[in-house]
């Protein structure tokens, strides 16, 4: 699917699924995270076992998000002259940004009631920005109960195991990101600066020893997707922990931690494993560049430079990642916030006496909401997001990015959401010759999200 037919797409994709959706949607799952409003506040699902199981059930969802962007970008940097094919271009020159509005994207979601307690999710991309054909993000198997062994109690009470190609449980901040049309869950338009997102072949086991405590242990392959040749590469291993507990009627208390380390991959994407792009289009891109592989010019285009705004440290050979994410909801406030350190290098980082040296990135973000009306409909809030650290392997000291978000947003029904946001973004202490020297965008973003 192309990117000037995305409309089109998206409206033959309604017109596919809202009569399938009619018939099957009707159709409940168990241990499973709704994809709109009453999907808020979902972490893990719990192990409640509230759908009885009454033969196969399937049920078609999806997800479709919109944006016109009104964003302007400025740098300092000083004026470079390149020549590739005879012809000279200055690659700190940025992009010329106008307003519009952005690529139409789409997800589709099959999950299945298998047997009892035995779930299997499915999930597409049918239109995003990075790759505009259909994309199957992953799909795996939930497992909440032993059927085939008589549905023993300490199974059906106290664990869980995952397998297949999903996205990976590290930290918190996943369950509140947007992941191409599904934007219902994101009270911002925008992710983290530094985005963990991957998607990766492998499994998880999860124990609830108490109603409040959640502890993981996942291993995966550290790679987006499968690879069968003979190199060095080592698996992923992740764990998380977290406490989540409604001390009152109106006071909900939440506070996880999580690690993810994998000693030599062959690429690992946990900071770029993201297969949708940006909200932010062709921010902070140069107007010319030479893509990966070519030798001559290409004009920026939304599907090439299609991570506009983050910052990828580029641990992809080796990285240890942990997180810290408290949670707090007292009636209609709330206050979600992450700390993050990460360290790796990349196969091609320059050597310091023959051995790579790790660089460091550190990640800071908080957020604060009010959300009020009946259910809970309308909201207003702001978010502050720094990530500091070598972010570039041949820039020697730390540069830093800081984001400033402030958002309202309207859930008009429980399956549509309307968000209209200011965001300001600067760089800091990068090198006079790079596209980020006393660079900046800012101006406003809306967007429409539909997730059933």
């Amino acid at each position: 699917m192309k990117a000037n037919n995305s409309l089109r797409s998206i409206i033959l994709s309604l017109a596919f699924l809202m009569p399938i959706g009619m018939m099957l949607n009707a159709q409940k799952v168990n241990f499973w995270r709704p994809y709109g409003q009453n999907g808020l506040h979902v972490f893990e699902p719990g192990k409640a076992d509230t759908v009885p199981f009454d033969g196969l059930k399937v049920r078609i969802g999806g997800a479709f998000a919109q944006q016109y962007q009104g964003l302007e970008h400025s740098n300092e940097a000083t004026a470079v002259t390149k020549t590739v094919g005879g012809v000279e271009y200055n690659p700190n020159k940025l992009y010329a940004l106008g307003k519009g509005f952005n690529l139409a994207e789409a997800n589709m979601y099959i999950d299945a009631q298998l047997d009892d307690g035995i779930r299997l999710a499915v999930e597409g991309y049918m239109s995003a920005r990075h790759h505009q054909e259909f994309w199957v993000k992953g799909g795996y198997i939930q497992v909440d109960k032993l059927p085939m062994f008589g549905n023993p109690e300490w199974f059906t009470k106290y664990f869980r195991a995952k397998i297949g190609h999903f996205e990976v449980n590290y930290g918190d901040q996943h369950f509140r990101r947007t992941d191409g049309g599904n934007a219902a869950w994101n009270p911002f338009v925008g992710n983290y600066v530094m985005d963990a997102f991957a998607t990766e072949i492998g499994g998880e086991v999860y124990a609830f020893p108490t109603k409040n405590v959640t502890a993981m242990v996942g291993m995966t392959s550290g790679l987006i997707n499968g690879d069968i040749t003979q190199n060095t590469k080592k698996p992923s291993v992740y764990a998380k922990l977290a406490y989540d507990n409604n001390i009152s009627d109106n006071m909900r208390f939440r506070i996880s931690g999580s690690v993810y380390a994998n000693k030599e991959s062959g690429r690992n994407t946990l900071y770029g494993g993201d297969r949708t792009g940006s909200r932010f289009y062709l921010v902070m891109e140069a107007a010319q560049f030479v893509p990966r592989g070519a030798s001559t010019l290409s004009s920026a285009n939304a599907t090439d430079n299609a991570f506009s705004g983050r910052i990828n440290p580029g641990f992809t050979t080796n990285v240890t990642a942990w997180q810290i994410a408290p949670f707090v909801k007292v009636s209609g406030l709330e206050v979600f916030a992450t700390f993050e350190q990460a360290k790796g290098y990349a196969s091609s980082d320059p050597k310091t006496e023959g051995e790579f040296v790790k660089r460091k990135a550190t990640q800071v973000a908080v957020e604060g909401l009010y959300r009020f009306l009946p259910r809970e409909q309308v909201y207003v809030g702001a978010r502050y997001n720094t990530v500091k650290g070598q972010l570039n392997a041949r820039i020697s000291g730390d540069q830093s990015v800081n984001r400033l978000e402030l958002v309202a947003g309207w859930y008009a029904t429980r399956n549509l959401l309307l968000k209209a946001e200011i965001v300001n973004q600067k760089y800091v202490d990068w090198p006079t010759d790079n596209i980020f020297y006393k660079g900046q965008f800012n101006g406003f973003m809306i967007e429409a999200a539909v997730g059933f």
